[in-house]
């Protein structure tokens, strides 16, 4: 593993790179031969962990970010509706949310569509293991 790869998977360049880094990784490990495939399985185990719980609590950010964007936007439509004051401001609000909302949406994108490829990976460390697929140890 080289020192870049070891920084990066140890945390250093952001969850995206980080991620991203180690997917490859193990997509470079998966082209050789004799190499300790249960530690490798093990390990990678782990990394799905960690990041099945980013992968989580971005969830959990960008679902209460949609929550509160709705509900402003409902506010605001309903003050306009109402003739009252206020309507604009509350739209303000709506627009920050969105400027936040939309970077959620697409780091949360990424994290899904890496970890289902985690998945993957971890489908072919079991087949490299020997491991019939459906009758894991």
């Amino acid at each position: 593993m080289s020192r870049k790869t070891e920084k990066l998977i140890q945390g250093e360049g952001g969850m995206e790179r980080r991620i991203l880094t180690y997917r490859r990784y193990i997509d470079e490990l998966l082209q050789q031969e004799d190499l300790d495939w249960q530690q490798i399985r093990r390990e990678h185990l782990v990394q799905v962990g960690f990041f099945q719980h980013e992968r989580l609590v971005h969830l959990i950010v960008v679902v209460i970010f949609a929550f509160m964007t709705i509900m402003s936007l409902f506010v605001a439509f309903g003050l306009m509706a109402a003739g009252m004051e206020g309507g604009a401001g509350w739209l303000v609000l709506v627009v920050m949310f969105l400027i936040l909302l939309i970077p959620y949406v697409r780091h949360y994108y990424i994290l899904e569509n890496e970890v289902q490829a985690m998945y993957r990976q971890y489908d072919a460390l079991t087949g490299k293991c020997g491991v019939d697929f459906y009758r894991q140890e």
